[in-house]
C-alpha cells in the first residue's frame, strides 16, 4: 500500500517531525474526502463510521501534520479555457535550481513543477487558451529564466486518470 507515514511540512518552511502513522480510519476519511471535499464532518463521520467528535479530531490531525493540505474546486482546464497544454523538461544549471524554481513559481499558466533526476532537471505542466499563448510561455518567460540551458516541449493530445492514490 506505499508509505504509511507522512513528513509533516517537509517542503519549504515545514516543520520537518515525524507525523503520526495513518490507520484504517485515516484512509477511509482521505478516500471520502477525495471524493468529496466539501463534504460536512457529520456526512464524513457517518461514512467512515465514527462519532461527529472523532472524525473532526482525526481531520483537524491530518491538517495539522500536513496530510491533508488544504481543499479546493477541481477545474476542467478546456471549458475554463485552457484548451492547449504541454509539458515542458528543461534542464538547467546545477547550482540554480533553487532562483529557477522561484521563477518557474511565477510564471503564468504553468500549474505544476517537478524537480527530476536523470536526463531532464525540472518537469512543468503548462495549460493556455491557445498555441501562441504557450509558445510565448516557452520561448519567452521560461526560456528567459537565468540558468536555463536548454527546454523541450511535448504537446499533451488527450488526458485521462489514473487508478489514483491508495485512497482514492
Amino acid at each position: 500500500m506505499g508509505q504509511e507515514t507522512t513528513t509533516a511540512g517537509a517542503g519549504p518552511g515545514g516543520t520537518g517531525r515525524s507525523a503520526t502513522p495513518l490507520d484504517e480510519v485515516d484512509r477511509r476519511i482521505l478516500a471520502e474526502l477525495v471524493r468529496d471535499g466539501r463534504m460536512s464532518v457529520r456526512t464524513l463521520a457517518e461514512r467512515v463510521h465514527v462519532s461527529r467528535t472523532n472524525a473532526y479530531a482525526r481531520l483537524e490531525r491530518l491538517l495539522r501534520d500536513g496530510v491533508v493540505t488544504g481543499f479546493r474546486a477541481l477545474v476542467a482546464p478546456e471549458p475554463a479555457g485552457l484548451g492547449t497544454s504541454a509539458y515542458i523538461s528543461l534542464t538547467i544549471q546545477q547550482n540554480t535550481w533553487r532562483e529557477v524554481s522561484a521563477e518557474l513559481a511565477r510564471v503564468r499558466y504553468i500549474e505544476h513543477v517537478a524537480l527530476l533526476s536523470g536526463e531532464h532537471d525540472v518537469l512543468a505542466l503548462v495549460r493556455a487558451p491557445d498555441n501562441a499563448t504557450l509558445r510565448d510561455v516557452v520561448l519567452s518567460r521560461v526560456q528567459g529564466i537565468a540558468g536555463v540551458l536548454s527546454t523541450r516541449t511535448w504537446l499533451v493530445f488527450d488526458e485521462f486518470d489514473g487508478a489514483g492514490s491508495p485512497w482514492a
